[in-house]
């Protein structure tokens, strides 16, 4: 894998001079990318220590594939696409069931037991064992999703390709995030966390402990527990305002996400829910 990093690096200190009449560029490229379609490689990881390891020359093998690829018209059906880059194939094969409405495109990995509800997983994205993609959820590029992870109705998973270096969203195995949140720009979802719907998380939003008020981070919903959106008072020249933050309600033990009713229960008393 190290020589093909650094054919990577190679190529992509050259990206100005590429075109799609360059074969053994397209060549190393798509070797890079397929390696990614097939799981053998991800963009991300978490490292010994807890902290996201990106690895940037596959995200430059990206940006670069879009270099050497030409806008192509594929029919399916009464439908017509005009893109750079094919949609994913063999699904049964993988063990993936995707129902109709749903897509994703070459390059991003689905594990088996994988569901997709008609949803969009974009390329670089890696998405675990067990996990469903609902009904209008998005999972942008090189987003990195758990296994046994339920993304609700609505769930918009943002992209991070460029620059190159930037983390992406990470979202750790037995996550449920609710219907209509929005997790951007390398916002991170600790293990077994739960995210009641609509709320939004970024780098930006603070995450606040309900019981003491201590400000545990920005864009880190931390393990086995439960947020929500919420908002803090905050006085400015101009008047009183509130600003978002994500509240942290409750710490679950291992393995009680999946009580859905005492979840339930528990968010609507919140007066939100899942």
């Amino acid at each position: 894998m190290e020589d093909l990093a650094a054919r990577i690096e190679e190529l992509w200190e050259h990206a100005g001079e590429l075109t799609p009449a360059d074969a053994e560029a397209s060549a190393i490229v798509t070797e890079a990318v397929d390696l990614l379609d097939r799981g053998v490689l991800r963009v991300a990881e978490t490292g010994a220590d807890g902290t996201t390891v990106v690895h940037d020359w596959l995200k430059k093998a990206i940006l670069l594939l879009f270099c050497l690829r030409e806008v192509r018209t594929t029919e399916v059906g009464p439908f017509e696409f005009a893109d750079k880059l094919p949609l994913k194939k063999d699904f049964a094969r993988a063990g993936v069931r995707v129902a109709p409405g749903a897509s994703a495109r070459w390059g991003s990995y689905l594990a088996p037991g994988v569901v997709l509800m008609p949803s969009y997983v974009n390329i670089g994205a890696r998405v675990g064992e067990q996990t469903m993609v609902d009904t209008w959820a998005t999972v942008g590029s090189c987003a990195q999703i758990g296994a046994r992870v339920h993304l609700s109705g609505g769930v918009g998973i943002g992209g991070v390709l460029e620059p190159p270096n930037a983390v992406p969203v990470i979202v750790e195995d037995d996550v449920l995030v609710g219907s209509r949140c929005m997790v951007t720009q390398g916002a991170r979802v600790g293990r077994g966390a739960v995210l009641g719907e609509g709320t939004i998380l970024n780098p930006s939003i603070p995450v606040v402990d309900a019981d003491t008020g201590e400000e545990l981070g920005r864009g880190v919903v931390p393990p086995w527990s439960v947020a929500i959106s919420a908002a803090r008072r905050r006085e400015y020249p101009g008047g009183e305002f509130f600003l978002p933050c994500v509240l942290v309600i409750r710490r679950l033990e291992e393995g009680e996400r999946h009580d859905k009713a005492r979840l339930n229960a528990l968010l609507r008393a919140h007066g939100v829910s899942a």
